[in-house]
């Protein structure tokens, strides 16, 4: 508490004071970049010119910086810039600086209005680059009125090479063109003026009347869409930003795939509150899930991890199906999700989110950053939610939602030196506590007897982690990275008279290194790498304890064939100290049969050992009796590792209808499994029995989705998925349980001039099989499937200037809920007890509020 105390007061009053500079000059200039490496690069060249102060934005492209007047000029700090790879409108890179840049810091280069033979000596050194875009774009005529219309016959001319097109009836032009560009547009009766066009899609040029007013101003719109699969990037990563985690609640990281059809979001059963996530139709813990590139949410923290990751710390979300990078580990079988939080050096000075919903639960986010200097910057986040009031509204007993609170923090620190240096480091804690069960529990005299049942969870995390990195000055495609962590997870918590205590502690050590072969068309990636688990679980007094101690090294090539193709071949070798000797193949191919349009494939290995208990947490809501079933030794629950090939393709391809761009996504993606710890639930409704995959288990998927934008500031999402998911369970294929098998989607995003903001989102959920309970005895038996079903939610938000937001929104507008969420729920010391058959909505429509503040 003392060092909390001690932090706020040091955001709320340091404020350093610093002297006066000599001949300080402040000024502004456009320099082009992309990426946070860029930014890097950008201020540490700067800093080696000892000016006094540099800050580039990434958004925004624009750098500010304060130097001494009377040894720098802007020309001068121009030059340097170009000289290390980035353009500026006075100053170009070179082809051969901008080409040592890695992949991700390739930007739209700066295409000069002037020829070569035009240019001064001095500028002749640092050529434009050549690559030219397709420009797409309309003209439109604003009236008195304010009333937009097409007009045709336009001339548009690229000052960079030339060339002139006019407009068609609709107003649309195509115009071959390097970008960044000025663009001249000129027409009858209007006056000829020159706009700066810095993207190659979503170009409107609006131009007033000239009775009205003279040419003064022309605007250009370009918006990028809140979730993209990158064109650039060679895996299917699909990435998820700040505004679309705001279209819903997101309270958490399980809440913040709500508007995103790839990703499944339910609940784990009726009692404890637990979301989970299913990928390519498989349960979360086959997803590798990392923050920034580090394993976190894992091992016996899976599933509840989801819930500790506050959605307002959430910078952006990066989905992958398949299975990825080698660099990242061996445990991904069908994708990665990575989670980028809050960086200091980029965060609001302060951030506050509050959150209510009529079911009692109560959410604060309070997050405080500072800039110390030009080199480091460090952040405060912190999270408390709660929920205070029982709430029974279907009457069967049991709490709606458990009671309880969890507190969280986060402190973190960046530095960004000169000559290359980078590092982060922070440090986390957590503390979480839940109640759940019958209205009527009371845990301190109900606690292990039958006078009424009761769950209770009590779990904590706490962890360091960091990165280190170093790019090389002269050689900006070569860099190495460490990254490193360490965390104490510990879960004590009961369910009825089932008591279950899981303590896991980690090591985690990642070095990387990045260079080229010969040119740039030839990188590589190899590194070594180093986890350590020690698990550590007690169920029912039976104790499970193992150490995982897993060495590791990968390499990882990537070929790029000029614009159309690109290869990412790795391997790693990894060495358990169980299992022995572990071979991880992946290949990611991407080709580009247009600039709009793209082919991915990819196919490789994951390799993960099963935590049968805390990834299947929800079973313990129930009656029935665990059997680990031919169990072999001690280790691992006599269970064999788990092991499985992933195949998949996917086919984007951009358009745009007059002014409107939309993108279309088509996947297919094949697992299969060649060891699989099966969770049978089938054979006894009241037994889970545990056992090594003798014969088949698959999953396929299918999924198509479009998203376009029909008017300004209108945004439609539409998507379909179907799943095949089959296990056999002792010589019987049958259909994973719970899982639809046929998903439609459909979101709308709309935000009117006056900001506000009106998103809708409404699935469809096929049928689901249900698993086994004949031989119970009637009325404690289930269907064998349940019915189809439709889910919706709303939100609308109101933006008061550029610090206020205010929302509010409703889940599960429809109302429908699943009958029966639990079984047998007055005998729940039965046999028959079961709140693990979920199938659809737990709770019925739910309202809640909330606020945003922001001091950028």
């Amino acid at each position: 508490m003392r060092i909390l105390l001690i932090s706020c007061l040091f955001f709320l009053v340091h404020d350093s004071l610093s002297a006066q500079k000599k001949n300080e000059k402040t000024d502004s200039l456009k320099v082009y970049g992309t990426c946070s490496q860029c930014k890097h690069r950008i201020e540490s060249t700067l800093n080696r010119l000892h000016v006094y102060k540099a800050n580039w934005d990434i958004d925004t492209r624009m750098l500010k910086v304060s130097y001494d007047s009377s040894k720098l000029s802007v020309p001068v700090i121009a030059k340097k810039l170009a000289e290390a790879g980035h353009d500026t409108e006075s100053f170009q890179a070179t082809d051969a600086a901008y080409h040592q840049f890695p992949k991700c810091c390739y930007y739209e280069r700066y295409q000069a209005a002037s020829s070569l033979a035009e240019l001064p000596d001095s500028l002749q050194a640092v050529l434009p680059a050549t690559a030219t875009h397709t420009l797409t774009g309309v003209i439109l005529e604003e009236d008195r009125k304010g009333k937009l219309a097409p007009l045709t016959h336009a001339t548009v001319r690229c000052l960079s090479n030339g060339l002139t097109r006019t407009t068609d009836s609709a107003g649309v032009f195509q115009l071959p063109c390097a970008v960044p560009v000025r663009l001249a547009i000129s027409y009858v009766s209007y006056k000829t003026d020159t706009v700066s066009i810095t993207s190659a899609s979503d170009i409107k040029i609006i131009l007033k009347n000239a009775s009205v007013s003279s040419l003064h101003e022309v605007v250009v719109t370009s918006r990028n869409p809140s979730t993209y699969i990158s064109s650039l990037s060679t895996f299917n990563t699909l990435h998820i930003g700040s505004v679309e985690l705001t279209k819903a609640a997101c309270c958490n990281l399980s809440e913040s795939f709500e508007t995103s059809p790839s990703v499944d979001v339910s609940y784990a059963d009726a009692v404890t509150g637990i979301k989970q996530i299913q990928l390519l139709g498989l349960a979360g813990n086959y997803t590798q899930i990392t923050t920034e590139n580090t394993p976190e949410i894992r091992g016996l923290a899976s599933i509840y991890g989801l819930g500790y990751v506050p959605g307002p710390w959430i910078e952006g979300i990066q989905v992958t199906k398949g299975t990825g990078s080698v660099a990242n580990g061996y445990e991904s079988i069908a994708g990665q999700i990575n989670v980028e939080e809050i960086k200091p050096d980029k965060a609001n000075k302060v951030f506050i989110n509050s959150y209510v919903n009529e079911m009692g639960r109560l959410e604060t986010t309070l997050n405080l950053a500072r800039k110390i200097n030009d080199r480091w910057s460090t952040a405060l986040l912190t999270h408390a939610d709660g929920v205070v009031a029982k709430s029974d509204r279907n009457h069967d007993g049991f709490l709606d939602i458990p009671t309880g609170r969890q507190l969280n923090v986060i402190n973190r620190w960046r530095y960004a030196g000169t000559n290359g240096l980078f590092a982060q480091f922070a440090i986390k804690a957590l503390d979480d506590q839940r109640q759940a069960g019958q209205i009527s529990f009371n845990p301190s005299t109900d606690k292990f007897t039958t006078h009424a049942y009761g769950v209770g969870i009590h779990a904590a995390q706490y962890g360091f982690s960091g990165k280190l990195g170093y790019v090389f000055p002269q050689q900006k495609y070569k860099s190495i990275g460490f990254i490193f962590s360490g965390n104490t997870y510990k879960n004590d918590s009961y369910y009825g008279l089932t008591a279950y205590n899981g303590q896991q502690s980690t090591v985690y050590a990642n070095l990387i290194f990045q260079s080229i072969i010969g040119n740039t068309n030839h990188k590589y990636r190899a590194g070594l790498s180093f986890m350590n688990d020690n698990y550590n679980e007690y169920v029912s007094s039976r104790n499970f304890f193992r150490r995982e101690t897993v060495p590791g090294i990968f390499g990882e090539y990537t070929f790029t064939g000029g614009e159309k193709f690109t290869a990412i071949a790795g391997l790693r070798f990894d060495y358990h100290n169980q299992y022995g000797w572990i071979v991880t193949p992946r290949l990611n191919l991407k080709y580009n049969f247009t600039p709009q349009t793209s082919l991915r494939l990819s196919g490789g290995s994951g390799f993960r050992t099963a935590n049968i208990f805390a990834e299947n947490i929800g079973l313990f809501a129930s009656s029935r009796q665990y059997a680990i079933v031919n169990g072999s030794g001690s280790y691992g629950y006599g269970l064999n590792p788990e092991k499985a090939w992933n195949y998949g393709i996917n086919l984007v391809h951009n358009f745009k209808i007059n002014t409107h761009s939309g993108s279309v996504s088509l996947d297919a993606y094949r697992t299969s499994f060649i060891n699989q710890v099966v969770v049978d639930v089938d054979a006894s409704p009241q037994q889970i029995l545990f056992y090594n995959l003798s014969g088949k288990s698959y999953s396929n998927s299918l999924q198509a989705e479009l998203n376009y934008s029909p008017l300004n500031r209108f945004d439609v999402r539409l998507a379909y998925r179907w799943l095949d998911v089959r296990t056999d369970y002792h010589g019987n294929l049958l259909q994973k349980p719970l899982t639809a098998r046929d998903r439609g989607f459909v979101n709308l995003a709309y935000t009117t001039a006056n900001h506000w903001k009106f998103d809708l989102t409404a699935q469809w959920f096929s049928k689901k099989r249900i698993p086994y309970t004949g031989s119970n005895p009637v009325g404690k038996q289930l269907a064998d499937y349940s019915p189809a079903f439709t889910q919706a939610s709303a939100q609308v938000t109101k933006q008061f200037g550029s610090h206020w937001d205010i929302y509010v929104g409703a889940e599960n507008l429809t109302n429908y809920t699943q009958q029966q969420v639990i079984l047998s729920a007055d005998q729940p010391f039965g046999p028959y007890f079961d709140a693990s058959m979920v199938w659809g909505p737990v709770n019925g429509r739910m309202v809640y509020a909330g606020m945003r503040y922001k001091l950028p």
